[in-house]
Formats: C-alpha cells, sequence, structure tokens
C-alpha cells in the first residue's frame, strides 16, 4: 500500500485523467459520504481512501454491504473493515507528523471513529436472497455487528433481468424488518430506460404505503431522475441523497430536483466507485470525492437564493447524523 502522502501530487488530492491538480474545496462544515463502497473499488486501496477522505473533510461514511455479493461472511467482512480504519489511523498519523492534517472541526469525531456499515440485498440479489435462507441469517447476522446502523440498500432495479415480482417480494421483506426493528434503510430505485412513469420508483412507493416506513428514516440513495419524481418520496419524510450524477453536464432534471428537495431531507453520498463527480467524471469514484459533489450543492442553492453555501453544508452535515442516528 503506498503511503498517503505518496497520493498527494503537486498536493493537491485529485487530478484529471491527465493529471492536472484539481484543488478540493475548503470544507465549511464537516462532509458526511452516506453512501459509499469501499468493497469493489478496482483501483484504489480502501484504507487510504478512508485516510483521504478524511482530508478532504469528510467525518462520517456509511459502506453498504450485499451478504448476496460482496460480503456473504459478516464475521470476515467486520474483520476486514476493522482493519481497513486502523491501516487508514495509521497513516492519517504518519501524514499528521509531516504536517498534513484533516479539516478541524470542533466537536466532531474524527473519521476514523466514524466508519459505519448498512447491510441489505440489491434488487440484483433478490432471487439468492429468496431462494436461500443462509442468506437471510446472514443478513441478520450483519445487523448485529457494531459497526452496522441499518439496512441498505435495497429497493427495485427495473434495468436488469431479475424479475419484478421476485424484487417487490425481497424488497417487501428487508423493508418489514426495517420497520420491524426501526432502523434507518438506504434504497435503489432504478427505472428501466424509456419509463416515462417512472414504475420502479411507482412499485416502491406502493411497498412503502403497504408496509409502512421505519421512523429511524428512509434515505433514496444516489437520486438521478427529476422533481416530479421526487416529490412523493418527499411528501413521504425520506431523505434524498445526491451524488456525482448531479454535477454532470446533462442533469440538468437531477439538479432541479435537489433544488426542490426540502433542505432538512438533502443527503450527501458517492456511490463511489461509481459516478466520480465533474471535473473527474470517468475515474473510479472514492469517498473523499464527495467534497466535489457538496461543493456543487452549496453553489447551485447559493444561486438559487435558497441558502448560503454553509448552511447547505451546516444542514447536509446535521441531516446525515439525524438519519444515520449518529
Amino acid at each position: 500500500m503506498p503511503a498517503l502522502l505518496d497520493t498527494l501530487a503537486q498536493g493537491e488530492l485529485f487530478h484529471t485523467k491527465k493529471g492536472r491538480p484539481v484543488a478540493c474545496p475548503r470544507a465549511l462544515a464537516p462532509i458526511a459520504d452516506t453512501h459509499g463502497h469501499l468493497t469493489v473499488f478496482r483501483q484504489h486501496d480502501p484504507a487510504l481512501a478512508i485516510a483521504r477522505a478524511a482530508l478532504a473533510g469528510v467525518r462520517l461514511m456509511a459502506v453498504p454491504l450485499d451478504p448476496t455479493e460482496d460480503a456473504k461472511d459478516p464475521a470476515a467482512s467486520a474483520e476486514q473493515m476493522d482493519a481497513w480504519v486502523r491501516e487508514a489511523r495509521e497513516a492519517l498519523a504518519v501524514a499528521a507528523d509531516a504536517g498534513v492534517e484533516p479539516p478541524a472541526f470542533s466537536d466532531v469525531p474524527p473519521l476514523v471513529d466514524n466508519v459505519w456499515t448498512l447491510a441489505g440485498v440489491h434488487p440484483y440479489g433478490a432471487g439468492d436472497l429468496l431462494a436461500d435462507p443462509s442468506r437471510w441469517d446472514a443478513l441478520l447476522a450483519f445487523l448485529e455487528q457494531p459497526r452496522c446502523l441499518g439496512i441498505g440498500e435495497i429497493g427495485l432495479d427495473y434495468h436488469c433481468d431479475v424479475p419484478r415480482e421476485v424484487q417487490i417480494e425481497a424488497f417487501r421483506r428487508q423493508l418489514a424488518l426495517a420497520v420491524e426493528r426501526d432502523l434507518p434503510v438506504e434504497l435503489h430505485l432504478r427505472d428501466a430506460d424509456d419509463d416515462p412513469a417512472a414504475l420502479a420508483h411507482a412499485d416502491a412507493l406502493a411497498v412503502m404505503d403497504e408496509t409502512g416506513l421505519p421512523a429511524a428514516g428512509v434515505d433514496l440513495h444516489c437520486f438521478t431522475s427529476g422533481p416530479a419524481v421526487l416529490r412523493p418520496f418527499a411528501e413521504r419524510g425520506c431523505f434524498i441523497a445526491f451524488g456525482g450524477a448531479m454535477t454532470f453536464k446533462n442533469s440538468e432534471d437531477i439538479r432541479d430536483a435537489m433544488l426542490s428537495c426540502p433542505v432538512g431531507q438533502l443527503l450527501s453520498e458517492t456511490d463511489s466507485p461509481y459516478l466520480a463527480p465533474m471535473p473527474l467524471r470517468g475515474q473510479e469514484c472514492e469517498p473523499a470525492m464527495v467534497a466535489l459533489t457538496v461543493a456543487a450543492m452549496e453553489e447551485l442553492r447559493a444561486d438559487a437564493g435558497l441558502d448560503e453555501p454553509r448552511a447547505t453544508a451546516a444542514a447536509l452535515w446535521a441531516n446525515a447524523n439525524r438519519f444515520l442516528g449518529r
């Protein structure tokens, strides 16, 4: 594993594909990455990714794990997460000795004391969950792990070939578990291509209205639709998380949705290693890049006359802590 300081080429965390440095925005408040995968990187080292996120101002991270895909052994996954956090702590200590430290925020724990997980079966694994009782047992075992705060990502994805009724049943069972245990939930909802009816979102609403919502809260992670799709979820009190896709040139509908969302329900995330924000689009995303998305949200809301940047930053931090129960 390369040293943390070795990743700071030309003194910057980020660089374009051509190697040009990209300044990391100054964090106006502690930053949360409420949904970032660490288990499926192809390029980044997970421990260094945690350490780099800390240098960007991230002070809270939630990592989804799936007992049918990337984390089939709850105990082994918990040990791996502990090891990554321990290595990140050591890397940050070495960097601090060299005078490189995360932004200072009073009365906020360091990121290495605030890395948590969620466990849930993605729609891709819905068939495995229903067919193999051991996968349900693994999910329950994950929920007993000290780092695990809730259930996610679960939901509906009509872009894949898993039968709709199978996805709905797996979603219903996991949502009912969250309601029963009053755990926060992160949803993955993706409509089929060229579906103006947004059927995955509509079916999810029907399941949510039937099953109920946990008082702990529900988050639509990586929201990529427009204001009309967002509205009924916001009306039900859901949090809405925006990631790098909001910064893309042709994502005006996503930006409009973000601006239409009540400020008390906005969340920030990366969905790393996917959807790196501009100007780093096309790279493997890492949790540190949430700083770029947060800065874009601050600027857009300020330009729209909704809030000063520091107020948006403070709201995003408060919302993340309220949702994840920190």
